[in-house]
């Protein structure tokens, strides 16, 4: 790329300084940061056989409510914030001096893609989170770039193709499943004639049966998992290192790539008509809330039944409906109910209420990337080998203890961190790695604060 002619030094790209930062940003992406570990919680703590059985059995018990109100209120929610928020940061990055030092934004922007990357492929793979969002989001980021100037009705043009086209593949995968069942249905009848089947037959009743037993806990996987996991490093990493190849490669690529992309596009397009920043009225996020909630809780709520219908008799469940609602309706109800949060925050913010809460999540929010990864540190350690081995150990409902108390944490930790420091240390060396220079860290004592402070992320 080639070099521009050098702006003054006043003019410089660097990173933004802390009086200029959104506040408001930062304290819905404390919420998200927070409420994603509501729905990684699980995965860290229990092997993913045993978790439908926690989840769905036994209506009524404390594991199936804690479970319902996690899916209708925040499972997607809190990440859909988090992705929309990444694109807002796209714009917030791009929207500055074009040019300064020999740098383009280009420039800038692509170096902290490519290193939010390796971030994800080091907590995938390193740190042994197989939920890692980092390397989708690096992907994703990748082609958002050419996006950033286009007006907002044609950014959600754009994430409203992400979302359809994710909804016609879950349509299609549902009917070819119905398809899979009437096969096996239709064979079965020929069986009760004594008919010989032909091997297309045969393959099709062992392809249902396949179906079916997958949705079954398998308990010697279920074992193995446990066994590896507590086992230590070496075994949590080689039980993981295939799921983390499947994830980040097939599941990447079918589904997280139009997942998070279509998110992104969308925060975008919000930052754009003011709904992070609260340039909104306070009746317009009255009704964010009342519409996001209005439709998104209920919609979750019936999507939530049938989900349950699947668990108790799947064959019956697929016999019965012809699309499956949950997966249809997915994106529809986490980007209205996430919209119903964002509403709610802005109106906590605007009036001022709460205001040691709304501080604490701004600072939670300012060092995102450091408590995302802390989140992984913290639960690992509690829940693998190589830590306190309490993998498989507390049921579903328990394991929000350990959210809670992390939440704590970080909600203590976080401002007193920033009283001392412009930065997290892990958004301090993906700046200083961005802008191949170190960045000032440390506060200085009796100082007012420099140009260079911590970015928005």
């Amino acid at each position: 790329m080639n070099a521009l002619p050098v702006a003054a030094s006043s003019d410089a790209l660097r990173p933004v300084a802390r009086a200029e930062r959104i506040q408001s940003i930062d304290v819905i992406r404390g919420v998200a940061l927070l409420g994603i570990l509501m729905m990684n919680i699980p995965y860290f703590g229990l092997p993913e056989g045993m978790l439908n059985t926690l989840k769905f059995d036994h209506a009524g018990d404390t594991n199936f409510v804690t479970h319902q109100i996690i899916d209708i209120a925040f499972s997607g929610k809190m990440r859909a914030l988090f992705s929309m928020l990444f694109g807002a940061g796209v714009i917030l990055l791009t929207t500055r001096k074009e040019h300064s030092a020999g740098l383009s934004v280009a420039d800038i922007y692509y170096r902290r893609i490519l290193w939010m990357i390796l971030f994800g492929v080091l907590d995938a793979y390193v740190l042994l989170w197989t939920g890692d969002i980092l390397y989708a989001y690096g992907i994703c980021g990748l082609f958002l770039f050419p996006f950033r100037k286009l007006a907002p009705r044609y950014l959600i043009l754009a994430s409203l193709v992400c979302f359809g086209f994710l909804m016609v593949k879950s349509t299609w995968r549902f009917l070819e499943m119905k398809q899979k069942r009437e096969a096996y249905q239709q064979v079965v009848a020929l069986e009760k004639q004594k008919k010989k089947l032909t091997d297309e037959q045969k393959a099709d009743k062992e392809a249902w049966e396949g179906i079916v037993k997958n949705t079954k806990p398998d308990q010697k996987k279920i074992d193995e998992e446990i066994r590896k996991v507590r086992s230590g490093y070496v075994g949590a990493w080689t039980y993981y290192q295939p799921v983390n190849n499947e994830i980040q490669s097939r599941v990447m690529y079918n589904s997280y790539f139009w997942d998070a992309g279509g998110m992104m596009l969308l925060g975008m397009a919000l930052f754009k008509l003011g709904v992070f920043t609260g340039r909104l009225r306070r009746r317009t996020y009255l009704g964010l809330v009342l519409v996001g909630y209005g439709i998104g809780l209920p919609l979750g709520w019936l999507a939530h039944q049938r989900m349950l219908e699947a668990h108790v008799n799947f064959a019956q469940y697929v016999d019965t409906y012809s699309f499956s609602l949950a997966r249809t309706t997915y994106d529809i109800r986490r980007v209205v109910v996430a919209l119903g949060h964002v509403g709610l925050i802005m109106l906590v913010y605007q009036s001022g209420w709460l205001r040691w809460l709304t501080t604490a999540l701004g600072a939670v929010g300012q060092m995102a990337f450091t408590n995302y990864v802390m989140q992984t540190l913290i639960c690992t350690f509690i829940f693998f080998g190589y830590g306190l081995g309490y993998f498989a150990k507390l049921t579903y409902y328990e394991l929000y203890y350990v959210v809670a108390g992390v939440w704590v944490f970080q909600l203590a930790l976080s401002p007193v961190w920033l009283r001392y420091f412009y930065f997290g240390p892990l958004e301090w060396a993906w700046r200083s790695l961005t802008y191949w220079k170190r960045q000032a860290f440390r506060i200085p004592k009796a100082r007012s604060e420099p140009s260079i402070s911590a970015a928005q992320a």
